[in-house]
């Protein structure tokens, strides 16, 4: 309950002081502030104290913790019933949450439930009993007789290495199952990604398309506040997405996922091991295709980012297909082309 005195509020990132206590209470948990919030709020004792605080990123809820001198109160309630009347308020009502498996209990008691876990280090939980199960079930509608494979991408944008990962992929598979990265992550958005993808690869036969939905986690929604360094963070966001794609491949009958090698990219490395190591147990092949390369360098959409940050648009059309130049030299891409530009770095979407 929240006491007399006590008041519930928004916490802007303008208010210095309520921001550097909520930072401070998520440390004194063990908990770092994600760098992706797009909305928090905290409970205030009438000193201004901050006593609980929570937060949302897109559909999820993440970042809460409860000074201990005020646990047991029923705060932490409070905070997420506050946090879901926000969400619905701006028509989210399919929520999920991230948070240490020794809490995951309380959600479920509110009527969340448990999709997936890394054990000892996060639970990914949901609002709707059924919703992965239903996901799985519309997934299994594209299912096709003979052999499958999975690629997951981003295409942020849809390059020629892309494309070549794609053709190879389909080339030994007799259906290629393409999930394209729904979260608007970066400067370009993800209804412009899809329509490159599912125009860059049009004629390939064998290739269908998803949208990724929820339940394949990017790095924009996958939580890095409980993990304390980089390989903890890259190692924890691959074992919960592999544990949730077990199942996607299983409705999919997919027997393998292939991915592009990429020896520069610390993330993708331990990513790419990650997965070679963890697949295989549930009877999935990690297959890694070496990178296109260009003029002794891999075609990199970093690379292409770059170039149309620096208004060097002409340099992109030897690194992407007919289809993405089309949109990039369309009046159509002016307002994509304009935020790569506002952008301070390209490199590290």
């Amino acid at each position: 309950m929240i006491f007399m005195g006590d008041t519930l509020t928004s916490i802007s990132p303008r208010d210095s002081r309520a921001w550097a206590q909520m930072e401070a209470l998520l440390e004194r948990e063990g908990i770092q502030r994600d760098a992706n919030l797009d909305y928090s709020c905290g409970i205030f004792d009438d000193d201004y104290k901050l006593v609980a605080t929570g937060s949302c990123f897109g559909n999820t809820l993440r970042c809460f913790a409860v000074d201990r001198s005020r646990q047991g109160e029923g705060l932490l309630n409070q905070i997420v019933t506050h946090l879901m009347e926000y969400q619905a308020g701006r028509g989210r009502f399919h929520l999920f949450v991230y948070t240490k498996p020794g809490s995951a209990k309380f959600f479920r008691d509110i009527g969340f439930f448990e999709i997936a876990r890394v054990e000892g280090v996060l639970s990914f939980l949901e609002n709707r009993a059924s919703g992965f199960k239903s996901y799985c079930a519309e997934l299994a509608k594209s299912r096709r007789e003979g052999t499958s494979a999975v690629i997951v991408m981003n295409a942020n944008p849809f390059t020629r290495g892309h494309r070549y990962l794609v053709e190879r992929a389909a080339a030994e598979f007799d259906w290629l199952h393409l999930f394209v990265l729904s979260e608007d992550a970066g400067p370009i958005p993800a209804r412009v990604r899809w329509k490159l993808v599912t125009e860059g690869v049009a004629d390939l036969p064998n290739v269908i398309c998803h949208e990724s939905g929820p339940y394949i986690i990017s790095s924009a929604t996958f939580p890095s506040y409980f993990l304390k360094d980089e390989e903890s963070v890259i190692r924890g966001h691959a074992k919960l997405d592999l544990a949730l794609f077990k199942s996607i491949a299983a409705a999919l009958g997919a027997t393998a996922r292939c991915v592009g090698e990429e020896p520069a990219s610390l993330v993708t490395g331990i990513y790419n091991r990650v997965m070679a190591e963890e697949l295989p147990r549930a009877g999935i092949r990690c297959e890694i295709i070496p990178r296109l390369e260009e003029g002794g360098a891999p075609v990199s959409a970093s690379t292409v980012r770059r170039c149309i940050q620096q208004g060097r648009l002409d340099e992109i059309r030897e690194l992407v297909p007919e289809t993405t130049w089309n949109y990039f030299r369309s009046s159509e891409a002016a307002p994509v082309i304009a935020a790569i530009r506002s952008c301070a770095d390209v490199v590290h979407y």
